[in-house]
């Protein structure tokens, strides 16, 4: 077994803010000294800022990814009767709020290979009820979103809001994600490739009208101060998390580029094991790598994955390397949807890759040294 001089955690918030800590603390300081902690210009200028960053002619800042997905399935008019077509392999805020506005979830299974939506099956999904289709850009890896659009292009019901909480920066076509469908939807969760320090999110949008909407929903429905208009919610982003994005913002792309070093010296040493298969480069787009998730492959691939690769993860903490599973359990096979009558085998490629995912270390921080410490060590468990 080899020796590790010290803990590779999946994921530590510290070790960014150690970067830009005096930068953060001014602002922080000059937004307390300010006394105006909620809305105001520091909102609105990371707004713009955000706006001008994904090529899009607004942003609407909200408390969190799961409301900016929310406020956009709002903003739509979509609700009880509709359905949204989503994948079953990501976080369930996705499908979550398709069922808070009262419309149904539609699952459809994934590619093996991206872990995306699988457009042939969307395709085979569209029903006169479908209004919306919410792309998942997983892991920071951009859906085919050419394909997609053309797609929709004869569907005019149909809205395609973009799910880019994991993807921020990615690019497809030379578009940024949250640009090329009618709705971006972003979120600044800490462990985000643009976190917070603590939470937050954002809508893109190209549609005046939208923006407008959006912007009532999230201030209770309110168009003009305690005049109301719709039921609306309280999701607004406060200013020191504004201020604290701006500052990060101006990172981003440095902060990407270094997770794309990192994933691409992963490549080069993780396709020559055996047993594991390495995720892909896009072609057309580009990745963001908010993740790094390889597959585990168990013989025969069957109902002892799982184990297998838990089995894998247990030895790599020993040795010192932490990793994650995003997902274990397939969203169409959840008990909260037990009334939508899905079954187990109904979306297998979605199923198959909860039970062999598992997520290397994967930040801007991770050093060289540790990478190849993960590298080693994986090499090791896998001979």
């Amino acid at each position: 077994m080899i020796q590790t001089v010290n803990s590779i955690p999946a994921f530590d918030n510290r070790l960014q803010y150690s970067t830009i800590e005096a930068e953060i603390s001014a602002a922080v300081l000059e937004i307390l000294a300010s006394g105006r902690y909620v809305g105001g210009p520091v909102v609105e200028g990371f707004e713009k800022q955000f706006a001008a960053y994904n090529g899009v002619s607004n942003c609407v800042a909200c408390n969190s990814g799961t409301d900016a997905l929310y406020l956009a399935l709002r903003a739509l008019d979509i609700g009880a009767g509709d359905e949204v077509i989503t994948t079953p392999f990501t976080f369930i805020a996705t499908s979550e709020v398709v069922s808070m506005v009262g419309a149904t979830p539609v699952f459809v299974d994934i590619d093996a290979e991206t872990f995306n939506l699988n457009l042939q099956q969307v395709a085979a999904a569209i029903t006169p009820r479908t209004k919306a289709i919410i792309p998942v850009h997983l892991f920071g890896q951009p859906v085919d979103m050419t394909a997609l659009m053309e797609l929709v292009s004869s569907h005019s019901t149909i809205a395609v809001i973009e799910d880019c909480a994991q993807s921020t920066g990615a690019t497809w076509a030379g578009k940024r994600v949250g640009s090329i469908g009618h709705i971006g939807c972003f979120s600044f969760y800490p462990t985000k490739n643009l976190g917070a320090c603590g939470d937050g999110g954002a809508i893109t949008t190209n549609n005046p009208e939208i923006a407008a909407k959006l912007r009532m929903l999230k201030e209770h429905g309110q168009k003009n101060r305690y005049y109301y208009e719709e039921m609306g919610v309280n999701s607004r982003l406060d200013s020191l998390q504004a201020a604290i994005l701006q500052i990060k913002l101006r990172y981003l792309d440095i902060w990407n580029d270094k997770r794309r070093a990192i994933a691409s010296r992963y490549h080069q040493h993780l396709s020559l094991i055996p047993g594991i298969i390495a995720p892909q480069e896009l072609t057309d787009g580009m990745g963001v790598w908010n993740q790094y998730t390889i597959r585990t492959i168990a013989e025969g691939r069957n109902g002892t994955s799982a184990k297998h690769r838990e089995s894998i993860r247990t030895q790599l903490q020993e040795q010192g390397v932490n990793s994650m599973i995003y997902y274990p359990h397939p969203l169409h096979l959840q008990p909260v949807y037990a009334n939508l009558g899905y079954q187990s085998g109904q979306l297998p490629a979605a199923e198959l890759a909860c039970n062999e995912v598992l997520s290397l270390p994967m930040y801007p921080e991770l050093s060289e040294e540790q990478q190849m410490q993960v590298i080693y060590a994986l090499k090791e468990v896998m001979s």
